[in-house]
């Protein structure tokens, strides 16, 4: 069986993305190319020098992933980096499970790793590409500055759907 990384990637037609990436505007550098996007909504970003950073809106945090497009297209082969970058072993699970995705929907977590959910299909569900980018985002931007293991009290704001078609 062959792997095509389409398979794990979402289409990013059907999204508002300025709208969507609101939330993360603490995180995400002033100028950027939005260039793939994983099932889970991790986000695969190139800035003005080339280089390619992902948002992994699990953890929350940015990185610098590869020197440009061709360093990443050779960088996914290494190591478990497509595994890792593209959540494959999850995205399989959820497949086997019956979840599909229609356009503007990603895998996201119930509980997110951040507030000790874990990375198993259980913890999965089809979710608004917006509703899940919106809410992780402004959870991590409430955490940002809260030392690991600390009690949190979050503010849940219902925006009544801005955002979708």
């Amino acid at each position: 069986m062959s792997l095509s990384v389409t398979d794990y990637l979402i289409d990013q037609s059907s999204v508002d993305w300025p709208r969507t990436l609101g939330s993360w505007s603490w995180l995400l550098p002033r100028e950027f190319t939005l260039w793939i996007v994983n099932r889970f909504a991790d986000l695969f970003l190139v800035i003005p020098d080339g280089s390619v950073y992902m948002l992994d809106t699990g953890a929350g945090t940015l990185n610098r992933v590869a020197d440009g497009r061709d360093d990443f297209c050779s960088r996914i082969d290494e190591d478990d980096n497509a595994s890792q970058w593209l959540m494959i072993p999850l995205v399989d699970h959820a497949v086997a499970a019956g979840m599909v995705l229609q356009p503007g929907q990603c895998y996201g977590f119930k509980l997110p790793p951040v507030l000790g959910g874990h990375y198993v299909v259980e913890n999965v569900a089809v979710l608004p590409v917006w509703d899940y980018l919106s809410a992780c985002g402004s959870i991590h931007a409430q955490l940002r500055d809260v030392p690991d293991g600390s009690q949190v009290v979050l503010d849940v704001i219902n925006d009544s759907g801005a955002g979708r078609d």
